[in-house]
């Protein structure tokens, strides 16, 4: 695999500086690998690349064959899946069932795309008498795509397959601290044909090679996913450009629970969504709002599943895997220290497995009880396997406790009654609401993004290729 190296042009290469990055295996804290530490030289040259690539062989092909290119991606993919879930587990930590997922992701957003490529349409506007007006939609042009680390193999799929389909050309840059499965899959991207400059792939670190992208004079658009502080530098860096930005910034996901919800459903979902890659998911479900009716009955159930709940190493694919580093496990820690120290009562913690590496990067999975509604566990995102329980008096005070975060990601509702569903799917602030239910898979298909810090535009399904294209409006003038 080249690791050492950046991917421009068609070409893997050597970054100007000759200098790599360790890359360290969550489970163990011991290095796997290395790769290349690509900055501003690889990302200039990476924009060139694309934007001869736009302009000449890639932007010219009929969509119809650019989609038989992602579709062959997908299957590319699949052929790999058992190579590629084991290269993202050990590069991320994650569970084995989950990296095994999160391909199978990967592969089906290409599948998505490749349908949808040749299907981007325009239309028509009745004007005045002697006129025609078409309205048409066109590629922007040369996207950059900076990812995060909790996703790479999904990420890959989700950044590149609306941008490849609508028939831009584009330059990834993946996290630092986990992309091998990225490298592997611009490889196989690379073996089935894409033309030179397409596809671009420069690893290196977000205050070198990420910030170059995004001041990159020559970028038409940029998407992000990761923390609202680094958005809002992406953010500043593209405006004095005037290049556009879908940012996807994370959130403080509420689940609310009304007392005529289906508990025990309702508990396995609330579980799943907090345990998830280790709580180091955007759309976590990390609070949950209980009816005070029913609060102590519900947290008694909630806390006799939480002590199921065990962490281990990836491949021992239990509910938890590691957190993604040393800085990471720190940050989470941190969390959890202050709560205590503030007198938050801890409900229910999992359990380490015995096998865990010491130095591996381990938190077990932790709920917190009665957290005060202004603390930082109920505001802030700790992106861990940490919930917190807050209960709530009504369906207003339910909604006020909802909105009351600077996100606005996803929402979860649990509650039989038809008409409170269509009230707080309707009240609650989030790009996504889920009734009885919380997330989708993959949810490839469903258009993501935020309200608030959370971010703006939106990405997954056909919303993405309206923001990876453009409308232009011709008038004719006949007579």
């Amino acid at each position: 695999m080249n690791g050492d190296s950046v991917y421009v042009g068609g070409h893997w290469m050597k970054p100007e500086s000759g200098q790599t990055l360790e890359m360290i295996a969550p489970s163990t804290g011991k290095q796997i690998g290395t790769i290349a530490r690509g900055g501003a030289p690889e990302i200039d040259a990476a924009v060139k690349a694309a934007r001869c690539a736009f302009e000449g062989v890639w932007g010219q092909m009929p969509a119809v064959d650019r989609g038989r290119l992602l579709t062959k991606l997908s299957e590319k993919i699949l052929e790999h899946e058992d190579e590629l879930t084991e290269i993202e587990a050990n590069d991320t930590g994650k569970t084995l069932k989950r990296a095994r997922d999160d391909v199978k992701a990967a592969a089906r957003y290409f599948e998505f795309y490749a349908g949808a490529a040749d299907k981007i349409h325009g239309d028509t506007i009745p004007f005045m008498p002697g006129h025609q007006v078409m309205i048409l939609r066109e590629a922007r042009g040369v996207t950059g795509h900076i990812i995060p680390w909790n996703y790479p193999a999904q990420m890959f799929g989700r950044a590149l397959g609306p941008a490849l389909a609508a028939g831009n050309a584009a330059i990834l840059k993946p996290a630092e601290e986990a992309c091998l499965s990225c490298i592997r899959l611009t490889e196989l991207a690379a073996e089935v044909g894409f033309p030179d400059g397409a596809i671009n792939v420069v690893p290196g670190l977000g205050e070198e090679a990420g910030a170059a992208l995004s001041a990159h004079p020559d970028i038409d658009l940029i998407s992000f996913t990761g923390s609202p502080e680094v958005g809002t530098l992406i953010q500043n860096a593209a405006a004095v450009n005037h290049v556009p930005c879908i940012l996807e910034l994370g959130g403080k996901s509420p689940q609310i629970v009304f007392s005529d919800a289906d508990q025990a459903k309702a508990i396995e979902s609330i579980v799943g969504a907090i345990v998830q890659n280790t709580g180091q998911t955007c759309s976590a479900g990390s609070r949950v709002l209980i009816e005070r009716s029913i609060y102590d009955e519900f947290m008694g159930a909630l806390t006799k599943r939480f002590k199921q709940l065990r962490a281990g190493s990836h491949e021992l694919d239990l509910d938890c895997g590691p957190v993604i580093s040393k800085v990471q496990l720190e940050r989470v820690l941190g969390f959890l220290e202050r709560a205590k120290k503030d007198g938050i009562e801890i409900g229910a913690e999992g359990e380490l497995d015995v096998s865990a590496s010491k130095e591996g990067f381990f938190v077990t999975p932790t709920l917190f009880r009665l957290v005060p509604r202004e603390h930082e566990l109920a505001k802030e995102e700790v992106f861990g396997p940490v919930l917190s329980a807050i209960p709530f008096d009504d369906e207003t005070d339910a909604i006020r406790l909802a909105n009351g975060t600077d996100y606005g990601l996803i929402a979860g509702i649990w509650t039989d009654s038809g008409a409170r569903q269509m009230r707080l799917a309707k009240a609650v602030r989030a790009g996504q609401v889920y009734i009885n239910g919380y997330g989708a898979g993959g949810g490839i298909e469903l258009p993501f993004g935020g309200f608030k810090k959370s971010g703006h535009g939106r990405e997954k399904g056909l919303e993405a290729l309206k923001e990876f294209t453009v409308s232009k409006t011709v008038v004719f003038n006949h007579g």
